[in-house]
């Protein structure tokens, strides 16, 4: 692999941050070279880590940052800040294509997008989920960004022959993620939140009883709902990088199966004796196909359900390791 400059925005994220690390310790990207863009939090400074400070709105910021740079990986995003929400996922990312448009080094731009540009589970989708699927953003600033995103580089595909490709991933797990998304403490990881469905009394009585919430569509039936371990999804974006098959393309990057919150409930009895209760929510059930990933990038998700549990419920984290929100949504 030829010297390359990956100016990534979002570095600090959690796919920022394991992008980085993995990177840095394999040996077959020796040849990478990074420069993190960074507005309020900033990574490990490194030999091959340059770090520039400043907010991706404004226009001189990012033709300061793309100066050499070969490839552009996008990950830089805000949940439900509407103050914020435009400047980062439209001026930023539209500033980063103008000045790749006209960049004598650009040669790629990967684009982190998310299955809340196709409503994810606030739909009925009737059919596998594939990238030829009609935006439909849920309601809320978050999902018309990534809707906004995918659209705009999409444009610069036809208008000025760019080269990158989007990978749409679904709800990103790391760590004890999984875990906390099941909590009806005040301490769950993103939503639903489990205890406004139950009652604070009886919520604080399954956090006691470490009870599962076992989700249920609006007939009652146990939701499917796509996840993707923040692991997999490094490796999709490392074989995406460069690929000619991932030029100007959208891929769907998911586990193989979405998870059931059925089968959820049932491995966590048999494997750690934990109860569950079912909660009807008025969600559906989809299915994220990821054929068009493995297909073109030979790319293949290796957490399964069990290991994605196994794996959240086995982490331990240290004291120099809390689990912080830095955004709401």
């Amino acid at each position: 692999m030829t010297e390359n400059l990956i100016l990534i925005t979002g570095a600090t994220g959690k796919v920022g941050q394991a992008f980085l690390q993995r990177v840095l310790r394999d040996p077959q990207y020796q040849a990478l070279n990074l420069r993190a863009l960074c507005h309020n939090r900033t990574p490990e400074p490194g030999e091959r880590v340059q770090i520039l400070r400043g907010s991706i709105e404004h226009r001189a910021v990012v033709e300061r940052a793309m100066d050499g740079v070969t490839h552009v990986l996008h990950l830089a995003t805000v949940k439900e800040t509407p103050d914020q929400i435009m400047d980062v996922a439209v001026k930023g990312l539209f500033w980063l294509l103008e000045t790749a448009r006209t960049s004598p080094t650009f040669q790629q731009i990967i684009l982190l997008g998310g299955d809340a540009a196709v409503g994810h589970f606030f739909y009925p989708h009737p059919l596998p989920v594939t990238e030829q699927q009609k935006h439909s953003a849920y309601p809320g600033c978050y999902a018309l960004s990534k809707v906004l995103e995918e659209v705009m580089l999409e444009q610069y595909f036809i208008q000025s022959d760019l080269n990158g490709c989007t990978l749409r991933a679904p709800w990103i797990m790391e760590k004890d993620d999984f875990k906390f998304s099941l909590s009806f403490g005040d301490d769950v990881f993103g939503g639903p939140r489990w205890r406004e469905f139950v009652g604070a009394e009886r919520a604080d009585d399954f956090v006691k009883t470490q009870t599962i919430p076992l989700m249920l569509d609006r007939d009652g039936k146990p939701v499917k709902r796509n996840f993707v371990h923040v692991d997999d999804l490094v490796e999709a974006i490392l074989r995406a990088l460069d690929n000619p098959s991932a030029r100007q393309q959208t891929f769907n990057i998911c586990m193989d199966e979405p998870v059931d919150y059925a089968a959820v409930a049932k491995y966590l009895e048999e494997s750690r004796g934990l109860p569950s209760v079912e909660i009807r929510t008025p969600y559906h059930s989809t299915w994220l196909d990821n054929t068009k990933a493995k297909f073109l990038l030979d790319w293949r998700p290796q957490y399964d359900l069990k290991k994605m549990i196994d794996a959240a419920w086995a982490y331990q984290r240290s004291a120099d390791d809390p689990r912080v929100v830095w955004y709401p949504g």
